[in-house]
This record gives C-alpha cells, structure tokens and sequence, in this order.
C-alpha cells in the first residue's frame, strides 16, 4: 500500500507550509500530493506550482470540478501539467453538488453519471490525440453549422495515458467509476464498511471485463497522532459536521447520505438539523466518536500501523493522508508518523 498526501483547499492561512509539506511528503517517499478546488483557489495552479518545487512525487487533482471546464479545456491542461512536471500528474474528476455546480459555476446539476461518462469520453479522445468529433447529450464536437473542424491536441504528454480518477460517493456513481476509471477517490471509507464502495467498484469493473486489478483505491483519511485518541478524534469534528451536515441542501448531501449507509441515521439527522440552524458547536458535538475513529488514523504509531492494516485488507491501494492541525510541525509529525506505521504495519 502507498500513502498519498491531500493539502486541501490552497488559502487557508497554511500556503507557504503546504510547499514545505509537500516536499517532504516528496523526501520521504509518498507516491502522490493531491490538490482540492471549490470555489477558492483552483487546483491546476495549485498543482503547477507544487510540482515546479517537488522532484518525484505525483501530483494530482482531488478534484477539477466538472461544471467548472469543458472536457476539452481539462485535457489540455492535464496534458500540459503531465508534461511540466515530467509525467508525474493524476487526473481527478468529479461533479461537485448542486449548490456549487449551479450556484457558482450557472451549470444545471442534471444528470451527473451522464455527465461524468461523456466528459470522461472526451477527456480520453482528446488525449489520444485524434481529431476530436463528439455527438452527445451534454456536448457537441465540433458545433454544427458553423465554422469548426475537428482538431486535435497540439501538445504531446509524456505518457500516452495518464491516470484518471473519480470521486464517486453513491452506489451507481461508484460502479460507473470502476466501469470507466482507473482510479478512485474516496472520502470518509471505513474499513467495516468497505463494501459500500468496492463492491459496486467491482462489479463496474466486472461491466467492463476487468478486475481491481490495476485498479486504484485511493481514500483520503484524516490522520492526527497523540496519546489521548478522544483528543485525536476531536480535532476532526468539526470538518466531519461540515461535510455531513452543511455540503449541500437538506435533500442532497452525498457525505450525510453515506453516514446514513454506515448505519449513523439519527446522528446524521441531528448533524444536519443543527448545522443548517448554524449551531456549528453542536452539530460538531452530535458526531459519533465511532464515526470519527472508523474514518480517520487516530493515537499512537502503533494504533495508526493496526488500522492502515485494516485499510490494506479492505483493498485500499494508496491511502492518502489530511494531516490534522494548523502548525507546520504538527503537519509534519504527521507525515512522518504515516511513514513509520506504514513500515512498522509491514506495509511498505
């Protein structure tokens, strides 16, 4: 199992210590630094500038939002960081949530699983290098009864195929992903539930005549080091009760709909109530300990080594870790940590 580092959304008060990170996630071997975007800092030029200061470590979005570019636009610029940074970048794609998808980018959340399938399709025509001709749902190449030809990318990337991932929550978005992916980003995957995401994972591979073989599961998991793991598990409350409680409307949280799938119904019900009431302190307060320690590396090396085991035995290929905590060394520590247990697990 490799370990991956995400840096999150760039602007937070952390910029200059996520160069910092990033290098020496790069020195100590992690396989991949990943790059987040909603509607802040986008991840191209976050990833363009992590790659210009790192020398072997992969960087990846995690993730381009689909409403924000045309699938032309983004393989463009897949195959132009793929190149600058010497074939070290992973294409990460997802649809976001209708509150950011409508109400940022003015794109219509219709239909995301048609969506993501033609977006991919074009992604990967454009990439090959034909002449891009596209007739579908959502796009139209070249427009008709105009001025347009078909034409082909101009710029050769280092590798003919660069890994392309999906962040896929719910059970059909999750089969379409091993179906037409070579990767998969999760968030909030608990080893005791690793069903709810490989096995309609695998049964999209199935649909395509393939296996997980090759294929990469690839979750980001908080992790925090200490003695005291109630402290550890915390410090990561407050970002569970955003995701489950505020990221999105009341009737479309894909993070609230999987907590619900992990069998924390009423504590997913009482996350929300209190979050869209903006009581942020009680709808931290509402998250189950055991949420948080299911989904998260929490305690001691040793604690952190028993449980990246148990991610490696759902499946899990690269396990990419959020550092808890605002200081650089508090970050680090981490880093470090995730490198020691991966070794003391026999896992590197």
């Amino acid at each position: 199992m490799r370990l991956g580092i995400n840096l999150g959304y760039w602007g937070l008060g952390m910029d200059a210590d996520n160069i910092a990170v990033a290098q020496e996630a790069d020195r100590l071997g992690y396989s991949v630094c990943w790059a987040a975007e909603a509607y802040g800092s986008d991840a191209a030029t976050v990833l363009s500038f992590v790659a210009a200061k790192t020398e072997r470590i992969d960087v990846g979005s995690a993730i381009f939002q689909i409403p924000a570019r045309t699938p032309a636009m983004t393989a463009m610029t897949a195959a132009t960081l793929d190149t600058l940074s010497g074939g070290r970048f992973r294409l990460g794609l997802g649809v976001s949530g209708p509150q950011v998808s409508e109400g940022w980018y003015g794109v219509k959340f219709d239909k995301p699983l048609a969506r993501t399938r033609e977006y991919v399709e074009i992604i990967r025509k454009a990439m090959s290098r034909e002449r891009l001709v596209h007739e579908g749902a959502n796009w139209t190449l070249p427009l008709p009864g105009g001025p347009g030809k078909p034409i082909k990318l101009t710029v050769h990337p280092v590798r003919e195929h660069i890994p392309l991932y999906i962040a896929a929550i719910g059970p059909k978005n999750l089969e379409q992903t091993g179906e037409i992916a070579d990767g998969w980003l999760g968030i909030f995957f608990a080893p005791e539930h690793a069903a709810l995401s490989v096995d309609p994972l695998t049964a999209g591979r199935a649909t395509a005549g393939l296996t997980l073989d090759g294929f990469d599961l690839c979750p980001t998991v908080a992790i925090s080091v200490g003695e005291d793991v109630k402290a550890a598990a915390d410090s990561q409350r407050s970002y569970a009760a955003l995701y489950i409680g505020g990221m999105g409307s009341k009737d479309k949280n894909f993070y609230n709909q999987l907590t619900r799938r992990m069998g924390y119904e009423q504590a997913a019900d009482e996350i929300q109530e209190k979050y869209l009431a903006r009581d942020y302190a009680g709808a931290a307060a509402a998250v189950p300990h055991d949420l948080i320690d299911s989904t998260a590396l929490l305690g001691t090396k040793e604690r952190i080594a028993d449980r990246m085991q148990a991610y490696a035995d759902a499946g899990v290929t690269t396990l990419t870790l959020a550092p808890a905590g605002f200081t650089l060394e508090e970050r680090m520590t981490a880093l470090r940590t995730g490198v020691e247990a991966l070794e003391l697990a026999g896992l590197a």
